[in-house]
């Protein structure tokens, strides 16, 4: 009988830190983004270059399926509300399979970049992926996503068209 209390109480003290919900009010949500600046080899890529407009800030990396399931979603939302940007991050560390996955994916249409050094996601705390942020044009961030969305659903679209 002890040994089950001891049980149910280590697994009462385990559990709230585990899975997937990491907090119904993201910290970082109604706070100014941080700056991050990738230097990838083939382009450098900045948010601040993005002030006056909408960005999608989505953190993937190769080695996870969910990142890949919501891609689709992410390059429609590109075609279909040309004025906002969806930028990409990858946090792998190895930037020739980064590439060799962007082809083999087709993933086209938004802006990607890779980060083996992690600067950019962990400025979000993100170690995760994918979690995805909506930045406002003054550069706040609105909302938090974590795991892969339907970028294209009648919600976001409309939460987009209403930032």
């Amino acid at each position: 009988m002890i040994r089950c209390a001891s049980l149910c109480l280590a697994l009462l003290l385990f559990l709230p830190g585990t899975g997937c919900n990491r907090g119904g009010h993201p910290a970082q949500v109604g706070e100014i983004a941080p700056n991050i600046t990738i230097h990838d080899g083939a382009q450098s890529v900045s948010l601040r270059q993005y002030r006056g407009r909408i960005v999608i800030l989505n953190f993937w990396a190769s080695w996870c399926p969910p990142c890949l399931e919501e891609f689709p979603s992410l390059m429609q939302l590109q075609r279909q509300m040309p004025n906002i940007v969806v930028l990409a991050v990858s946090f792998d560390t190895d930037a020739s399979a980064y590439r060799q996955y962007l082809l083999d994916n087709h993933i086209v249409g938004i802006t990607t970049a890779v980060d083996p050094s992690q600067k950019s996601n962990l400025a979000f705390n993100t170690t995760r992926p994918p979690e995805t942020y909506l930045i406002d044009r003054r550069g706040i961030i609105r909302r938090k996503f974590i795991g892969p969305q339907d970028w294209t659903s009648p919600e976001i679209l409309n939460y987009l068209r209403n930032m």
